[in-house]
């Protein structure tokens, strides 16, 4: 496959593009097809965070090595680069929004914050604010128009083991037609590698961030500690039908499906099936009782209109690295849906998300798993 041809050739080729750029290979590589299809292109960065007692740690997109990584790459193939200073905003709706969830004894999701609020909403206002006609981000997903539909639509990537459309199931849905995925035909990552080294790309090799980027040492435990408002309390492990078999260290160091670093000593391996935050326990089971089938939902978004008066048929998954299950989908009350699942899900987790798909692999929206 060339280059040019992964993009999809449907959309007008002379109109300009806010590329968002990590300082990765896979934006970078973006960076390169755009250009490489007509398309005028502008590289832009968003500042997100900066640890203000220990500035020198680095971490993931948010870093000041990504910014020079993104600006290195755009002098490459000869395009302008911005950094847009985001981390007000950033604060306010992740950092904010992840310390909230832990108090509640949620496990959240930042990465999904962060593109609702962030990078396909402040970002698609500095689109605007620069005359672009397309916003651009490097995640593995497909748009397109949808005739059955009648609008575009998300669809999961070619790439299945990278395909990130559980993370955009919270993008506005007016976004939609401005949006552009360089990578949405690439079958897999090899591929986006290979292209940068052909093009003289530094960052070819980089690796994948695998952190949460505002926490780079990934001890989020002391990233809670400095933020919350009540220090975390020690508390019961038990069993569901309250036998006590130890002592916990607070609710935040536990989430659904845990099995290490519980403390305690059983007949058969136990899972943490739930947080308590009302007793402030700690619930254990064996791994059977990790599983159910049905959940709760609310923070709903669909991308295209949906009618709940009767339950939908929908493929779910309830994490990233989840395999869409069938399931129906029905309406309990306002913003609020059922999920009832044909087989068990292990591990349901408040705080994550819930995301829907048709047959035909089209994202049709999600929610916040209650």
């Amino acid at each position: 496959m060339k280059n040019e041809e992964i993009i999809n050739e449907s959309k007008p080729q002379t109109k300009r593009v806010l590329l968002g750029m990590s300082g990765g290979v896979d934006s970078s590589v973006s960076a390169l097809l755009l250009k490489q299809s007509g398309y005028e292109v502008i590289g832009a960065t968003m500042r997100l965070w900066e640890d203000k007692e220990n500035p020198e740690v680095e971490g993931g997109c948010c870093s000041f090595s990504a910014v020079y990584d993104a600006k290195r790459v755009c002098d490459k193939i000869g395009i302008p680069h911005y950094t847009i200073d985001c981390q007000e905003e950033f604060e306010k709706r992740v950092i904010q929004d992840f310390t909230r969830c832990y108090e509640c004894a949620k496990t959240p999701n930042p990465c999904i914050e962060c593109n609702q609020y962030l990078k396909f909403g402040a970002f698609y206002k500095k689109a605007i604010e620069l005359n672009c006609d397309y916003i651009s981000t490097g995640h593995y997903a497909k748009v397109e128009y949808s005739e059955k539909y009648g609008q575009y639509v998300i669809k999961k990537s070619n790439e299945k083991k990278k395909d990130q459309t559980y993370f955009l199931y919270r993008i506005p849905k007016e976004v939609l037609s401005k949006l552009i995925f360089p990578l949405e035909n690439v079958k897999e990552k090899a591929e986006i590698r290979k292209i940068a080294e052909e093009n003289g790309l530094l960052v070819a090799q980089k690796p994948d961030s695998q952190e949460v980027c505002f926490i780079p040492d990934n001890n989020y435990i002391h990233f809670l500690e400095k933020r919350m408002k009540k220090a975390p309390k020690e508390g019961k492990i038990c069993l569901a039908d309250g036998t006590v078999l130890g002592t916990h260290k607070g609710l935040i160091h536990y989430t659904i499906g845990q099995r290490k670093g519980l403390g305690i000593a059983y007949k058969e391996p136990l899972y943490v099936i739930k947080l308590d935050i009302n007793e402030n326990k700690v619930i254990v089971g064996t791994e059977k009782e990790l599983y159910k089938n049905t959940l709760y939902a609310n923070e709903l978004n669909w991308l295209i209109d949906i009618n709940l008066e009767k339950p939908i048929s929908v493929y779910a998954k309830v994490r990233y690295r989840a395999e869409a299950s069938k399931a129906t989908v029905s309406q309990t009350k306002n913003n609020e849906v059922k999920v009832e699942f044909e087989k068990p899900q292990r591990a349901i987790t408040p705080g994550q998300s819930v995301v829907f798909y048709t047959d035909d692999d089209i994202m049709i929206g999600g929610g916040k798993i209650i």
